[in-house]
């Protein structure tokens, strides 16, 4: 199963990076795991630190608020083990920067 998790925007990183010429990457708290993720699907929404995003397969898809974020974790968290695969896959990707 596949599911967008809620992260929360914790460092825009500097730059473009070697992976696209046109994603930018942030560094995303999903759950207490920090990852590097493409934000430049949303280069039309201000993004900041401490926005939240709605995370599929290392892309953020959409800025959500806070109250979305939470409502959605909640949900995610029911599901039990599909959430804890989906958090334990997340763990183990990274983004290498150049």
């Amino acid at each position: 199963m596949c599911l967008g998790i809620p992260g929360e925007i914790v460092e825009i990183l500097p730059g473009r990076h070697e992976l696209a010429e046109f994603a930018d990457l942030a560094l995303v708290d999903v759950s207490g795991v920090r990852r590097k993720v493409h934000i430049g699907l949303l280069d039309r929404e201000s993004l900041a630190p401490g926005d939240w995003v709605l995370i599929h397969v290392g892309f953020a898809l959409s800025k959500i608020d806070e109250t979305e974020a939470a409502a959605t974790l909640e949900f995610l968290e029911s599901l039990g083990a599909a959430y804890e695969d989906e958090i334990a896959a997340f763990r183990e990707s990274a983004i290498e920067q150049e």
